[in-house]
């Protein structure tokens, strides 16, 4: 059960990172080409206004098309509808005509030309193979010759669409955190050792002026029982947060002993809206200070390596979380909603955060950047990308050994 939420919840912030973009391309008439709940193949899809929507063979998270990601040239037309032409000789002089309007950079003689030749393609019969391809083609460029391609845009709308994904995350985590502070939350008022991603028993730290610190609890101590119930380290906080503030005697092992400390009340840490939302803008800074600071900027010099986990690890621990409580889990949730935001917010394509870069450069020179020069740089972004997936990856199949 665990689990199954675990994926259900990162699929979710998946799918809530790409309607991010899609309604906010929407709205700035940027109109998206498609919308997928999951990952395609399509097992079922339906087209309206316009707009493909679809359900995704891949269960996991969404996909949204934006027309016209870049400036579409000769050898766009080259790699997609060359094959038909070699195999064809009546789509060869159309074909011609739409390289030479984009040579000239006359791109509404293009779409002219483009238009000839899907009309020339109806009247062919090629292997499926290369029919499909060709079809494909016509279809991507005629999204990036259209009026709303997001290459066209001007730099304010490209930087709300592509932002707005990330922004979507963060402003979940945001939201969850401040719910949670608003909660009856009950605490008592110490911390627990936290090892190999799970919670063990054994008190690390007691609170000042806490009920913990007037039930005679110290550091060292290991809670065997909560009113004379035995816990573990994933019941314990669920027991005590769930006692509804009512009194709370803890049984623990001190140096060999079984010790029953004296009955406190556990106190309410929930906060008025207003404070909740205050707190939770705190929380998040100091969170997104770990995530870029003490996490991606010790990657830099060699540090912090055994702390990335994949999604193997992601589960992990959200599953382990809800094991511990309904609020645990919310909270886990929320940091990886904060943390698919923050990562994709960095300045590496093909990552929102490299569409960003590349927006306010073309904003800045006024001219568009060849997709050339983005296929280069999207190389070392993926490769970078891909090193991060392996090395959390091969952490989270040694925290499994």
């Amino acid at each position: 059960m665990g689990i199954a939420l675990a994926i259900i919840g990162l699929a979710l912030l998946v799918l809530a990172h790409e309607a991010g973009h899609f309604f906010v391309a929407l709205a700035t008439r940027m109109r998206p080409r498609r919308f997928f709940v999951g990952f395609p193949p399509a097992l079922a899809k339906v087209k309206y206004k316009g707009i493909e929507y679809g359900l995704g063979a891949i269960p996991l998270g969404g996909y949204v098309k934006i027309p016209g990601m870049f400036r579409p040239g000769k050898r766009d037309a080259e790699l997609y509808l060359r094959p038909a032409a070699e195999e064809d000789e009546s789509l060869v002089e159309p074909l011609h005509a739409l390289e030479g309007s984009f040579e000239r950079d006359d791109l509404e003689q293009a779409r002219a030309d483009l238009t000839l030749f899907e009309k020339k393609l109806g009247a062919t019969e090629l292997t499926p193979r290369n029919s499909r391809f060709a079809r494909r083609g016509v279809e991507e460029l005629d999204d990036a010759l259209a009026s709303d391609a997001y290459w066209r845009q001007p730099t304010w709308k490209r930087l709300i669409v592509i932002g707005a994904g990330p922004i979507t995350n963060i402003l979940i985590a945001i939201v969850i955190f401040a719910s949670l502070y608003t909660l009856d939350l009950y605490r008592l008022g110490f911390q627990v050792t936290a090892k190999k991603g799970a919670t063990t028993t054994h008190v690390e730290r007691v609170l000042a002026d806490s009920p913990a610190q007037r039930s005679g609890l110290k550091a060292g101590d290991v809670v065997v029982a909560v009113n004379g119930q035995k816990v573990s380290g994933s019941t314990l906080t669920k027991r005590i947060g769930g006692s509804g503030g009512r009194p709370i005697a803890l049984t623990v092992r001190r140096e060999g002993k079984v010790v029953r400390l004296q009955t406190v009340k556990p106190m309410n840490e929930a906060e008025p809206l207003p404070t909740a939302f205050v707190d939770s803008f705190r929380l998040t800074g100091r969170i997104i200070d770990q995530i870029l600071v003490k996490g991606i900027g010790r990657l830099f010099i060699g540090k912090g390596g055994s702390n990335v986990s994949g999604p193997i690890g992601i589960v992990q621990s959200s599953s382990d979380a809800y094991r511990q409580g309904l609020s645990d889990y919310m909270f886990v949730i929320g940091l990886i909603s904060l943390s698919l935001g923050v990562l994709n917010l960095l300045p590496l394509l093909p990552l929102d955060g490299g569409h960003l870069a590349f927006s306010l450069i073309e904003g800045a020179r006024r001219r568009v950047v060849s997709r050339e020069v983005y296929e280069r740089v999207s190389a070392v972004g993926i490769a970078l990308v891909a090193l991060l997936f392996m090395l959390g990856l091969t952490n989270d199949i040694g925290r499994i050994g």
